[in-house]
């Protein structure tokens, strides 16, 4: 008998009414915009009124993704079923998939196996809308710019200065990079633009962060969108567009309430893509969760080197919020990998290329214990191919840095498979911690950005290009220069490389750009290679994904 693929196990759940699993939290159909039975918007009003919970937050984080998987979405929805098995009142608060890698490299991205939220098929495609808003908040702005040039230009926008680009959640490499207002006076004013996938955009960061509607039309109203022919910024609301945007993304900004396949309630909300965002859901999703459970279970995008840090240094600074406990995801595969096996033959035993490739593990071990000062637990997502000697090995080396590691069987036993480390996550939240940033806002922009890429990466300096150099005097001289950094860079190592697996060392991260993204309250590093507007793989997701006659999709993971 063969695996159930994680669609299957979706469709075959018997969830409960949505309004059900409001009721476990105190909430009403009245607190509730209900989309169908099974998925439900929350009023934010409701955050208004105390609730005299003091919730314990822990960040799910991992090493950096391997083809090999690590599991970190279905480790966070595993260990929330199980606190919940515990008697602990668990929220899980996870991030809304994106369109582009569900289509093309990976399919669905709502957990796996048995530790999965429902409705997955909604989740993954559309869900309640809330990318598209986002979307079209953001194309709204691009097209009154534009506009506004037409018009007669009273800013004295720079048309070659217009940095404000369009945006649409999927991977289409062809947009990323276009000529547009061509076909006479009529149609516009040519000149080059472009398109960011929507996850992407400073819209979404501005929506993860918000903490209400007014806040997130302020930061709307501070988006850079170009410079006028004195080299000065022209925003958002010099164009007065602040407003139409906050109405197209009211409804959104509202939590979406789901649940796991065992009825724990769940919000997914917000941005994914920490290697070009910053990765996080939203912050009123996590507060809401913080305000109605005793343990509240999120996750950051991808290793702890861009996601967990991008949480720590932005999300948790600019909104006072502290991880009481942080798990590190990994897998036997995963780590064998990264010591030089080919995907092939990762099912057989390699303790030479384990102890090899652990030393990838140890450095986010060390980056949540001895940098941010956060005590954490090493997760190792089971497989049935992982044998004892490599696991006692994992553990031995972890044991080394002071960390405990708990097997986690969550895929295959769903709640029930994450006891051990549900129960490592209970002592660890009792545990008082030291908690520390990376960096200072008040260092230089250069000095935050060598900081994140010494004591995160493990780099030896940094390289910043000639139109680097003059974007940071740019930005500091605009006032710009006490933002947190976040850093777009390849998520498949802990270099700017790509191809460079395990924990290098003797090796320069190199900045080719900066952005400012003054509404979300940050600066963007660009580095190597890395865009904002991904491409689809050889084989697309898209070609193995179908609907039959009676709507029942198939194909997605």
């Amino acid at each position: 008998m063969g695996f159930k693929s994680d669609i299957e196990i979706a469709q075959e759940a018997k969830p409960q009414d949505i309004r059900e699993v409001a009721a476990k939290l105190g909430l009403t159909e009245d607190d509730l915009d209900l989309y169908g039975k099974y998925k439900a918007k929350v009023d934010i009003n409701l955050l208004k009124k105390p609730s005299g919970k003091k919730a314990k937050l822990i960040l799910t984080t991992a090493i950096n993704p391997t083809p090999a998987g690590e599991g970190k979405t279905t480790t966070t929805i595993g260990v929330a079923d199980a606190l919940q098995r515990l008697g602990k009142t668990t929220l899980v608060a996870l991030r809304e998939p994106s369109l582009g890698p569900v289509f093309g490299v990976k399919g669905g991205a709502a957990g796996g196996g048995y530790a999965q939220v429902v409705p997955m098929e909604d989740i993954n495609l559309h869900f309640t809308g809330d990318f598209h808003a986002i979307g079209a908040a953001n194309n709204l702005l691009a097209a009154m710019v534009d506009n506004h040039i037409f018009q007669g230009n009273t800013l004295d926008i720079d048309v070659r200065r217009v940095v404000w680009r369009r945006a649409v959640d999927m991977n289409d490499r062809q947009l990323r990079n276009i000529i547009n207002g061509l076909g006479g006076k009529a149609q516009g004013m040519p000149r080059e633009d472009g398109f960011d996938i929507t996850v992407a955009s400073e819209i979404m960061a501005i929506f993860c962060l918000s903490k209400d509607i007014i806040d997130l039309k302020e930061r709307c109203a501070r988006i850079v969108v170009a410079y006028n022919r004195k080299g000065e910024p022209v925003t958002a609301g010099d164009i007065k567009a602040q407003g139409a945007m906050a109405s197209l993304l009211k409804d959104a900004l509202k939590p979406n309430l789901v649940q796991t396949l065992e009825g724990t309630p769940a919000f997914v909300h917000g941005g994914p893509f920490a290697n070009i965002a910053h990765g996080c859901n939203s912050v009123l999703a996590t507060r809401f969760a913080m305000n109605y459970a005793d343990y509240v279970v999120t996750e950051a995008g991808f290793g702890a080197d861009l996601g967990a840090e991008k949480f720590l240094d932005i999300k948790c600074r600019l909104n006072d919020l502290k991880p009481d406990a942080v798990i590190i995801v990994a897998t036997v595969k995963a780590l064998k990998y990264n010591g030089g096996v080919a995907k092939a033959d990762l099912q057989e035993e390699n303790l030479a290329a384990l102890e090899k490739g652990l030393p990838n593990l140890l450095k986010h071990v060390e980056n949540i214990t001895q940098v941010f000062k956060l005590p954490a637990v090493v997760a190792i997502n089971a497989f049935h191919t992982d044998t004892k000697a490599e696991l006692d090995l994992v553990e031995a080396k972890c044991k080394e840095l002071g960390v405990n590691v708990a097997l986690s069987e969550v895929w295959a036993k769903g709640g029930e498979g994450g006891e051990e480390l549900a129960k490592e996550v209970i002592r660890l939240c009792d545990i008082e911690s030291d908690f520390q940033f990376a960096y200072d806002l008040e260092d230089s922009i250069k000095d935050k950005i060598k900081k994140i890429s010494q004591k995160i990466y493990g780099a030896d300096d940094v390289t910043f290009s000639a139109k680097a150099e003059k974007e940071i005097a740019n930005f500091e001289r605009l006032g710009f220069g006490n933002m947190p950094i976040c850093m777009a860079k390849t998520q498949y190592s802990l270099t700017d490389d790509q191809t460079v697996l395990g924990r290098p060392t003797g090796f320069k991260i190199t900045i080719r750009d900066l952005t400012v993204s003054a509404g979300a309250g940050f600066i963007v590093a660009l580095t190597g290679e890395v865009m904002k507007m991904p491409g689809l793989p050889k084989v697309p997701a898209a070609e193995k994904i179908d609907v039959d006659e009676f709507g029942t999709i198939g194909g997605l993971f």
